[in-house]
């Protein structure tokens, strides 16, 4: 090989793949993601009502929108759902994680049965749950469970709990995964270490396993909580944003202003305000976890 070819070979390693290479996803990205984002934009300062031709009305929409105390409401229900939401999956997915990565059989079997909601769709799970939870025909009616047999989804002030739980149980499972793969990564030596100095189970989860799995803990709150701003196929399906405007948050709110008011520019209002606060919390959480370039935790990364 001639001394150019060697330092273009060199120079290739020390600056990576060719960025020419990203030119597929790029265009992909573009074509089903910024440009879609543009026309809602757009939508946004128009009235249309779905049928006719857009006609421009400029910020009329949006303090429209800003200022309807439904939208208001959607949205203190959204911040809502989406913080009880991580405030409920976190701990639990976590300690499921650390769970399942243990090496005895019995964990391995237990792992399936956590696993099995990963495999409904949300309608099924929502249609289910509505059967289930029905306080005429439901599981209360059919066990004679007076605590049972209540109005869970036309009880406002059960309804969002009712919620919550049934979201839970449906993505705990996803993010246990990832904790699972994320403890199975860390070196058993840091562990065995722990334990010749004296330290229990409790310390070696707060001092070892939770420093370890810092940066899945990033991924995993990211997808909790932006899933959690664009939850609406299982809500749609078990209330309807009833009972009321009881759980009628932003995505419904969108859904229903659009497509039932036939309200398209106040329904893409809705939509660019969901862009906005879900691209917020991802650029946050993403400088709270350092990056692209966070050095990776483990031990001899």
């Amino acid at each position: 090989m001639s001394p150019a070819r060697r330092a273009g070979a060199r120079e290739r390693a020390r600056t990576g793949p060719s960025a020419w290479l990203a030119a597929p996803a790029l265009a992909f990205f573009a074509v089903f993601a910024l440009i879609p984002l543009v026309g809602v934009v757009a939508l946004s300062f128009t009235s249309w009502d779905g049928l006719g031709t857009p006609s421009w009305i400029g910020a009329d929409n949006w303090g429209r929108i800003l200022s309807d105390p439904t939208t208001q409401r959607a949205f203190g229900l959204t911040l809502i759902l989406t913080a009880a939401s991580w405030l409920v999956q976190f701990p639990v997915s976590l300690l499921l994680g650390v769970f399942m990565a243990g090496q005895e059989r019995y964990r391995a079997v237990l792992s399936v049965l956590y696993f099995l909601p990963l495999l409904f769709s949300a309608a099924a799970i929502g249609i289910a749950y509505k059967a289930l939870l029905d306080p005429n025909f439901g599981l209360g009616r059919a066990f004679g469970l007076d605590w049972l047999n209540q109005d869970w989804l036309g009880n406002p002030a059960l309804a969002m709990p009712t919620l919550l739980f049934v979201v839970s149980w449906s993505f705990i499972p996803f993010h246990s995964l990832l904790y699972q793969g994320a403890v199975r990564q860390i070196p058993v030596q840091m562990y065995e270490a722990a334990r010749i100095d004296g330290a229990g189970r409790v310390t070696s989860f707060l001092h070892i396993t939770l420093p370890q799995v810092r940066n899945t803990i990033i991924t995993s709150s990211t997808l909790m909580i932006v899933g959690s701003l664009t939850y609406f196929d299982l809500i749609f399906v078990m209330t309807g944003g009833g009972p009321g405007d009881a759980t009628r948050i932003l995505p419904l709110d969108m859904y229903l202003r659009g497509f039932r008011s036939y309200d398209m520019g106040g329904a893409s209002v809705v939509g660019v305000l969901l862009v906005v606060v879900g691209l917020t919390v991802s650029l946050a959480l993403n400088r709270l976890g350092g990056g692209a370039n966070a050095a990776s935790r483990l031990e001899g990364a």
